[in-house]
């Protein structure tokens, strides 16, 4: 039997514009989520600690659920 998902679900993150010229601690956020190409997909849990990450760098991404 397949594993359920997560309370939370998943979301699927996509770097849709380039971090240059975005402040420092802006590309800090990128790199904690793992994102260090245009167009690189990442899939987290969607969890509080996530979301804020999202907040703080979202002009920058694409954000699906899951």
């Amino acid at each position: 039997m397949a594993k359920a998902a997560p309370p939370g679900g998943m979301l699927v993150i996509t770097l849709t514009r380039s971090a240059i010229g975005t402040p420092y601690r802006h590309r800090l956020v990128l790199r904690g989520l793992g994102l260090r190409k245009l167009r690189q997909t990442v899939t987290h849990r969607d969890s509080q600690q996530v979301r804020g990450l999202i907040h703080k760098v979202g002009y920058l991404l694409k954000v699906e659920t899951r």
